[in-house]
């Protein structure tokens, strides 16, 4: 059984003052697949990067699912809980105190990602999800999520993550009080490098905000 001290995965404290990203790597990845993006999205940045605890076919993997795009929405819930719990052990355990937290997420972390953010806002209040859709059908959301801001890339024609999708828990969040900036390019799925630089330049403004409130 996974604890949190035994959860697999790595820390990088980075600058003082920075913001702490957490990497949350997509279907079939590990800790180091977005170790990569650190200094492209926020030079100096710490980063907490765990590994997906469920297995799929060999692959790792956020919650489990019944099949393509179709999500074992009762896992989603447990297995955000979960991540929820892991990041404010190493919260405390790194010391990294109140340091912003940027959730950083591609396909399926991002998708997990977005059920932390709704289900669990203090913990990560900014949240950037690549190629990330709705992943908490038929659940309510009664959340306060007025503190909250969520950056979406996805693509028109990404046949993993539905742009409609994509549109709806962008909806959501907002009905919930939260911000969400809404980024849509041509193609499907993946990370493109002007989605990389619009996540920084997102990071950037709202990491200040914090920084001089």
């Amino acid at each position: 059984m996974t604890t949190p001290q035994t959860w697999p995965h790595v820390f990088e404290a980075g600058t003082a003052g920075s913001p702490v990203l957490l990497l949350l790597h997509g279907t079939g990845g590990d800790e180091h697949d977005l170790l990569p993006l650190v200094d492209r999205l926020a030079p100096g940045a710490g980063y907490l990067a765990p590994r997906g605890p469920v297995q799929e076919h060999g692959m790792n993997r956020w919650f489990r699912r019944f099949g393509e795009g179709v999500f074992d929405v009762d896992d989603v819930v447990r297995r955000a809980g979960k991540l929820a719990g892991f990041v404010e052990w190493a919260r405390n355990h790194y010391g990294f105190g109140d340091r912003q937290l940027v959730a950083v997420g591609f396909s399926n972390g991002a998708n997990i990602a977005l059920a932390m953010a709704l289900l669990h806002p203090q913990v990560a209040p900014r949240t950037i999800a690549f190629s990330g859709m709705y992943p908490l059908e038929g659940r309510t959301i009664d959340a306060d999520l007025s503190g909250t801001a969520v950056a979406l890339f996805n693509g028109t024609s990404d046949a993993m993550a539905p742009i409609d999708s994509a549109i709806r828990v962008g909806s959501i969040l907002e009905s919930r009080g939260a911000e969400v900036d809404r980024n849509v390019r041509e193609g499907g799925h993946g990370i493109h490098p002007t989605e990389v630089a619009g996540a920084a330049a997102w990071i950037t403004s709202h990491t200040k905000k914090v920084r001089d409130d």
